[in-house]
């Protein structure tokens, strides 16, 4: 399979993916905005500097404070917010940058990471439907690769496999969906999740995704802590952190330095020892 991106390895050359979570405070336009992007910059480029002091290989910038989250696509504030938040720490951290834009807007993600200069997005349904809080949410993944090679775009599309927050239809398989996923949907790496923010990912999941998609990278999408990482990232390719790593362990509490220190030392020993695939 040829992408244009020729998967995840172009970006992470010196080992699997550790992404730390950026969760910026509320953007212009969500109900609790503040009224300042100088205080979404600030708190932004500070978590990137503890992510980058603490260990982390990547970061991923997120408007996870605006909630309620739009079903599709953000307005015109949102991806402007987004677009500062992401180019100001791109130039505050010489990590790889990716983008994630809640609920499930892979084009304004694609666009926003063409503009700023990231490399990776996360999209939570890329292929098929999901049943989630804010209604059905249904994936487009011929729009978003149409939008990628359009802008010729090198940006990998890190896609949520049953994403979290969400039902499946009736009937869906977990490895049915990780296949069309990747073979259908040509996503770059898979993510598999609990059911929320800062659930731990259900081994079963995960074994029955990587047995489905052997050559797929698959992510752990939530839950990683200093205590079960040996555990959780069992055969993973990589993780994504954001609960874990911040402030009392709070998602959207900014990033508490000691936190992200003790969770890259964990995993770090966790694939050491040989638990990585």
């Amino acid at each position: 399979m040829t992408t244009i991106v020729q998967g995840i390895e172009s970006i992470w050359r010196d080992g699997p993916p550790l992404i730390g979570m950026i969760h910026l405070l509320p953007l212009p336009g969500a109900p609790a905005w503040g009224g300042s992007m100088d205080a979404v910059i600030d708190r932004a480029t500070a978590d990137a500097d503890m992510l980058t002091e603490a260990g982390f290989n990547a970061v991923m910038v997120e408007n996870y404070s605006d909630v309620p989250f739009l079903r599709g696509s953000v307005p015109a504030e949102t991806v402007a917010a987004m677009t500062a938040a992401v180019v100001a720490v791109r130039g505050t951290t010489s990590l790889p940058v990716g983008v994630n834009v809640l609920r499930n807007d892979p084009l304004a993600a694609v666009g926003i990471a063409a503009a700023s200069g990231a490399l990776f997005v996360r999209v939570n349904v890329h292929t098929g439907s999901m049943w989630t809080d804010q209604g059905l949410v249904e994936g487009d993944a011929s729009l978003t690769l149409r939008l990628r090679a359009r802008l010729g775009a090198r940006v990998a599309i890190l896609a949520d496999v049953h994403v979290k927050h969400a039902t499946p239809p009736s009937g869906a398989e977990i490895g049915a969906t990780a296949a069309d996923t990747w073979y259908r949907g040509l996503a770059d790496a898979l993510i598999v999740s609990g059911v929320g923010t800062g659930a731990p990912t259900r081994s079963g999941d995960l074994e029955a995704v990587r047995a489905a998609v052997p050559e797929a990278p698959v992510l752990v999408g939530s839950g990683v802590t200093p205590q079960n990482a040996s555990r959780v990232l069992g055969g993973a390719s990589g993780a994504i952190v954001g609960s874990a790593v911040m402030a009392g362990g709070v998602a959207g509490s900014g990033v508490e330095l000691s936190r992200a220190r003790a969770l890259v030392e964990a995993v770090g020993s966790s694939w050491k020892s040989g638990a990585t695939r």
